[in-house]
């Protein structure tokens, strides 16, 4: 496998060589064409755009995975084996045409590499769907061109997935394999005999365990037929309208331009299910506002960062998470999306909350400019959007799949769309279905090394054993099980997207966790929430750099204040399991009082962590505040009420001296 690896960078290295003039003549084009201006630090790699014929096969061919997966929503009785090893073929193709083997690869063309690695990922997958029968059969017994086959679409796999995700997810996967095959040089708990090369391509790639199994099932069952919807909406203008209707309904507020990018973020969030997208998306927007309010650059930021990071797990779609977690637990999808409402809307309130002090700290106030028109308005003129993510939620409530209310929506865009033109417009759809299809790779980049993962650990037994560790280590204490599972996402995010995150948390900590007596539900959706911090956590949050690009700010600064106001993510988990009625579980007086108590508890926390409510507090209120926050999130009336009479005291004491102050003023003497 290194020698391949090697062999492939010896490959690059002659090509560059062998066109470095062509490449330095047309190095100031392609990096103009390529770059965006405000491309963040950290995220150098361009992708590829071309122009001409080549460009018009490249979109084709992006159009032609959209329409397959409309396709196969459309018709649930086709090949299994011929539907996932096709995606993943088009998948593994693309990502090689369109992301470059390294920042060096040329921009204009195809390399070297990158030409081996498209023809052996169509000849990988063509052998996989010729005669998988008797494949099958032999999957104990592999033939030499099985494995060889196997060990290319191995490597082609990993490589993919450090081109576009970066190496943290190819690490692990690799060190997976290692793990498998090394397994007797593992000293303890954690040794087994070791498996030979057969028994791990065969596990990985010539059954339905591994390449073409949960993983590439969510992605052509669940998640892509929603990346085509977020295309279609982005095509029909919902970005746009999304984001002056956020402005016209903060614009009266203090620190309207940030509490615009929260709502902004919680609406394309949901759409997108992509911190990063969402950032792309609604930071260009949002954050040159925040600036021009008054808010420093790493402030604004952040903001946008920990907006869009929640608004990775925002009903009704929430993402690709949801999907998975669809997959792991096989719980309704509306359940997940329903008991999930709640939390996700109190963390946007946190991250308010923050603003909202940030803001007055710093004499921000409300902007009414930044909107002409009033909410209603703009409604009028975007209602349809709202209409199709109704129709979403009421085709999955009609027991459709998830798919194929994604598939509605579509066509609900596009009819109003019409009507709305009162024209067909092919360019429209035709658009739409090639932005899908390029926005479907950069988490179907991830498909090949989540099976290898996926496989090996079920292959060497590996999850149960962490889950034993773990049970261990906690001493079934269910609070330090949460703790150590917020320190492994910690680790995990820096550099792991969430949906990868969440996996490996799912395989390995979620046995764990449901033997030491969490719910199924409760026990995942701790790992969800902890997961999506990857986009944020220093030293590789994606999300915050991104925003830190648009921003023009410095990233780890921006990073850690991103940290501070998604201080949400790492408190609800805690709740999810001592306040089960925050996921509606229990009477409806229970459910009420819960979100009270758990609401003015956040608030607390974020008065208590940014020194500050109505004006700045001293240390005596500091500790009063943190001492509410305790006694509003422990579960038990008499500790909420404690905790309640205690952040009465800090506000009456708060409001007092300022109303001291303020009559001072009028009364002193003027000058």
């Amino acid at each position: 496998m290194a020698f391949i690896i090697l062999a492939f960078g010896l490959l690059e290295a002659l090509d560059k060589w062998r066109n470095m003039g062509a490449q330095d003549t047309g190095k100031e084009e392609n990096q103009s064409i390529n770059k965006p201006p405000d491309q963040p630090p950290g995220l150098e790699v361009a992708e590829r755009e071309f122009s001409g014929v080549w460009g018009k096969i490249v979109d084709a061919a992006l159009a032609l995975l959209s329409i397959l997966i409309i396709y196969w929503t459309l018709n649930a009785t086709a090949d299994v084996v011929i539907k996932r090893s096709l995606y993943l073929m088009i998948t593994l193709a693309m990502c090689a045409v369109i992301y470059p083997f390294s920042k060096r690869s040329p921009l204009h063309r195809l390399s070297v590499v990158d030409t081996l690695v498209v023809i052996f990922s169509i000849l990988g997958s063509l052998y996989v769907m010729y005669d998988y029968n008797e494949r099958f059969v032999r999957l104990s017994d592999p033939t030499s061109l099985d494995v060889f086959f196997g060990i290319v679409m191995i490597i082609i796999g990993l490589d993919i997935g450090r081109r576009v995700i970066g190496w943290a997810l190819t690490l692990v996967a690799s060190g997976t394999i290692l793990y498998a095959y090394f397994g007797n040089f593992v000293p303890g708990t954690f040794s087994h005999p070791g498996f030979d090369v057969g028994t791990i391509v065969s596990q990985v790639y010539c059954g339905l365990e591994g390449y073409y199994g949960m993983a590439t099932k969510f992605m052509t069952r669940y998640v892509v037929p929603f990346i085509l919807f977020g295309a279609f909406l982005e095509k029909t203008g919902a970005g746009d309208f999304f984001i002056k209707l956020a402005f016209s309904l903060t614009k009266h507020t203090v620190g309207g331009a940030a509490k615009a990018a929260v709502v902004g973020s919680a609406l394309i969030g949901s759409i997108s299910g992509s911190a990063i997208a969402n950032v792309s998306s609604t930071g260009v927007f949002t954050i040159p506002m925040m600036k021009k309010a008054g808010y420093k650059p790493h402030i604004a930021a952040a903001i946008e960062a920990a907006a869009s990071t929640g608004g990775q797990i925002m009903p009704p779609v929430m993402g690709a998470v949801a999907f998975i977690m669809v997959e792991f637990t096989q719980i309704p999808y509306l359940k997940i999306v329903s008991v999930a409402a709640i939390p996700i809307i109190l963390y946007f309130i946190t991250v308010a909350t923050f603003i909202h002090f940030e803001a007055k700290k710093f004499n921000i106030g409300a902007d009414p400019s930044v909107s002409e028109l009033s909410a209603i308005r703009i409604m009028q003129g975007g209602w349809h959007f709202f209409f199709s993510l109704a129709l979403i939620v009421v085709t999955m409530a009609l027991g459709y799949s998830p798919a194929m209310a994604a598939l509605t929506g579509i066509v609900s865009l596009v009819l109003v769309h019409m009507i709305r033109i009162r024209r067909f417009d092919i360019r429209l759809i035709y658009r739409s279905l090639v932005l899908g299809g390029r926005y479907s790779l950069s988490i179907g980049s991830i498909v090949a090394c989540i099976g290898i993962i996926l496989a090996l650990v079920g292959l060497t037994g590996v999850g149960l054993k962490v889950s034993w560790f773990l049970s261990d280590l906690t001493h079934g204490m269910a609070f330090l099980a949460i703790v150590f599972v917020g320190l492994i996402s910690l680790v995990l995010g820096m550099g792991l997207p969430a949906g990868p995150a969440y996996i490996v948390l799912a395989i390995t900590a979620g046995p764990a966790l449901v033997d030491m007596g969490f719910s199924l539900l409760v026990a995942h959706l701790i790992m969800i929430w902890f997961s999506i911090d990857s986009a944020i956590t220093p030293p590789v949050g994606l999300a915050s750099i991104t925003a830190a690009g648009i921003a023009r700010s410095e990233p780890m600064k921006t990073m850690l204040t991103a940290f501070k106001f998604a201080k949400g993510l790492y408190i609800l988990p805690f709740m999810f399991y001592y306040r089960p009625a925050i996921l509606l579980d229990g009477s409806l007086g229970m459910i009420l009082e819960t979100i009270i108590s758990v609401l003015l508890g956040l608030i607390t926390f974020a008065a208590f962590w940014d020194s500050f409510l109505y004006r700045s507090t001293n240390l005596v209120e500091r500790v009063l505040l943190l001492l509410a926050t305790a006694g509003l999130l422990l579960p038990g009336l008499l500790w909420n009420a404690i905790g309640g009479a205690l952040f009465a005291i800090v506000v009456i004491t708060q409001k007092v001296a300022i109303g001291r102050s303020t009559q001072a003023l009028r009364g002193a003497p003027r000058a």
